[in-house]
């Protein structure tokens, strides 16, 4: 088989970006949802250009030369693709925005700019702009500059034309950065009617220039926004001598002076200034030069105020029936396993198993891994009494969680200022598995137990990720996670700790492995007229190997059904398949972050839940773990929520060869929201009790 055969990875991602549109297109969403939806586009699209378009430049770059990076058959050709479909989805993007407002006006909100403000409103702004923001803005004139200065990746920017309304011919340039990050992207203004209106705060900044640049005597300005995508990869060199903190802090300033990788601007913006700009920032025609609407760096729009009407009709997390009545998490953990589903179950009881290990006087040591870490990190909090009550403390922080970067390092001297012993990672391998293990002595008796996880340590992503969290007691899975922390302290001459593991499942050693010989034991049992069946639920799924193990499986009549939220090359339709590949995407109000595997292995099935997605940098590259399920009835429940996903006909579309993201038809079916149902079916198990 040849690449033809997958669909391209980055084509794949931009078809998983046009589902979260459909999201922002669709009226049964709340306004301010569907508003958050064009926001969390528009942040995807920006990661998206700093990490994969600037990676496939650079392999247009190096092409023909070595280099530590896996390379496209075409990068230039999936370049040019990503060009039409991202000014494609840009017109949709503006006409399903010029809709929502539509909406907005019905429900009495109006975004309102500087050229249609009230008598009252125009003083509020120039007081709002001489108290909030003023002090932070610096004005630069740039023709002048033998350099155009260091332009932030994130950040917004005003492209100002000056000049005087009797000569075009004394005419200045001038940019703002738009400081959204200190004082907010949106005002609230005040109205005499019960209309709710708002203005942007580069708008508060338009109104504000002839006050900003009185000093040269202009009376005509021009201001239009414009946003630079920079190259975000960090180069981590292999220069021993460098530590890896050293390492991550020069290359986070390195890509602030990432090159360009991407302009958007206005399209009403002065063409001279437009073509100063291009010149100067050494962008060509051929770079992704997008000519948009007036409003840019949408990704602010995820927090736009909450003035609808409609609130959300989220419900609140539910208290695991297990623990519902217990006074200490932790004692019901030794009598049994529990498996936590967030958001649906309430994260509490991971910080109290902690909180409660810090407090626990027969408690010696507690380890644990952490990628992406909540601002306020209750977690940590929890970590650090626990060193103050005199126990031992083992984080591996892993500082090359993308654009956690920086938080993980100023994390790191918060804990090694309390005495807490960080774990840095393993040279060229991100550490990605989600592990705690505590050790407790009573007498001369050790007991161990914890966690595995599909999702990070966050309490806040935890409220919108969909994740499966496995606390247990059981002795052997506990062996395994020591085995791994082993390795992480020794990882230069421990990796015969990760090949000890017998019961997790453990990337980079065992999992492919594994996964291969679970796929043949199905194909195997297809062909001897067997029943043979795999499920699978995962975040992206690219790696070839382990895609062409699954033609092979779907060729020899294996039942497969798949639910993997976004990168999916594989082909589901082909004529060699005995059966065609089932395969869904659900994108709805939590984001489906979970790793389940299901095997039907002649009836003794085998049921895992993991952190690793099926790609290259998962399999090969990074430490992770999957735990399989030993429990009967955890296993029926989890079982029962991926059956409630695979029926999902309002929020699942197909995944098909032809990228068209159709949804699932719910014609003449009862209606099956999968997020609703496993709530419900949840909240259910809860009330038995």
């Amino acid at each position: 088989m040849h690449k033809k055969n997958l669909i391209a990875r980055d084509i794949s991602w931009l078809s998983f970006n046009a589902r979260v549109l459909q999201e922002a297109n669709d009226p049964t969403v709340p306004l301010k949802s569907r508003i958050r939806f064009l926001g969390i586009h528009s942040n995807n699209l920006d990661e998206f250009f700093r990490v994969r378009v600037a990676t496939l430049k650079r392999m247009v770059e190096l092409a023909g030369k070595k280099a530590n990076m896996h390379f496209e058959d075409n990068p230039q050709a999936i370049l040019d693709q990503i060009q039409t479909i991202v000014l494609q989805q840009q017109n949709e993007f503006n006409r399903i925005w010029d809709g929502i407002q539509d909406e907005m006006k019905k429900q009495k909100v109006f975004l309102v700019t500087e050229k249609k403000l009230t008598k009252e409103q125009k003083d509020f702004v120039r007081t709002f702009f001489d108290e909030e923001v003023r002090s932070n803005i610096i004005p630069l004139l740039i023709e002048s500059l033998p350099a155009l200065p260091y332009l932030r990746d994130k950040s917004l920017y005003l492209g100002v034309v000056m000049r005087k309304e009797d000569s075009a011919y004394d005419q200045k340039y001038a940019l703002i950065e738009i400081p959204s990050k200190t004082v907010g992207r949106f005002v609230q203004l005040p109205s005499k009617t019960d209309d709710k209106q708002i203005i942007l705060l580069e708008d508060v900044v338009r109104y504000n220039l002839p006050y900003i640049f009185s000093y040269f005597g202009y009376d005509y300005f021009d201001a239009h926004v414009f946003k630079v995508t920079k190259d975000a990869e960090i180069d981590i060199d292999n220069d021993v001598s460098t530590t890896l903190v050293q390492k991550i802090e020069h290359g986070l300033k390195n890509r602030r002076k990432g090159k360009a990788v991407r302009f958007v601007y206005d399209k009403e913006m002065d063409a001279g200034l437009l073509e100063y700009l291009i010149r100067r920032l050494n962008l060509s025609r051929r770079d992704n030069i997008i000519p948009g609407g007036r409003i840019h760096n949408f990704r602010h729009f995820m927090d736009f105020p909450d003035v609808f009407d409609k609130k959300t009709t989220r419900l609140s997390p539910i208290r695991h029936p297990a623990l519902k009545n217990s006074l200490r998490v932790t004692d019901v953990i030794l009598e049994q396993d529990v498996m936590l589903h967030f958001p649906y179950h309430s994260f509490d009881p991971l910080i109290d198993l902690l909180r409660e290990a810090a407090m626990d006087p027969d408690v010696t040591t507690i380890k644990i891994t952490a990628y992406r870490l909540a601002s306020n990190s209750k977690i940590i909090n929890a970590l650090v009494n626990a060193v103050r009550n005199g126990k031992q403390v083992t984080v591996m922080l892993e500082l090359r969680a993308r654009f956690d970067e920086e938080a993980n390092l100023e994390w790191k001297n918060v804990l090694e200022d309390e005495g807490v012993k960080v774990l840095l990672g393993v040279p060229n391998m991100k550490v990605h598995a989600k592990i705690c293990v505590i050790k407790k002595r009573i007498g001369n008796k050790t007991t161990q137990y914890g966690f595995v996880s599909t999702g990070n340590l966050n309490e806040s992503t935890a409220r919108v990720y969909a994740d499966h969290c496995l606390l247990t007691s059981n002795r052997n899975i506990m062996a395994d996670v020591n085995r791994i922390f082993s390795y992480l302290e020794n990882y230069k001459t421990g990796e015969k700790f990760l090949k000890a593991c017998k019961t997790l499942v453990i990337c980079p050693t065992t999992m492919r492995k594994q996964l291969l010989m679970l796929i043949n034991r199905e194909i195997r049992n297809a062909k001897a007229k067997k029943e043979a069946r795999i499920t699978i639920k995962l975040n992206s799924i690219s790696d070839t190997d382990l895609i062409y193990k699954l033609y092979e499986a779907a060729e020899a009549g294996v039942d497969i059904q798949m639910v993997v939220r976004g990168i999916f090359c594989a082909k589901v339709e082909n004529k060699k398949y005995k059966k065609h590949i089932t395969a869904i995407s659900i994108v709805d109000e939590f984001l489906e972050h979970a790793r389940v595997l299901i095997f039907h292995n002649s009836g003794k099935e085998r049921v895992f839940i993991s952190s690793a997605d099926w790609m290259v940098r998962n399999l090969d590259h990074r430490v992770e773990a999957a735990v399989p399920i030993a429990n009967s009835e955890i296993k029926d429940e989890l079982k029962s929520i991926i059956d409630i996903q695979l029926r999902d006909n309002v929020k699942a579309r197909w995944l098909d060869n032809h990228l068209s993201n159709e949804y699932v038809s719910s014609a003449g079916k009862k209606k099956t929201r999968s997020q609703v149902d496993t709530f419900h079916f949840l909240q259910q198990k809860a009330v038995k009790v």
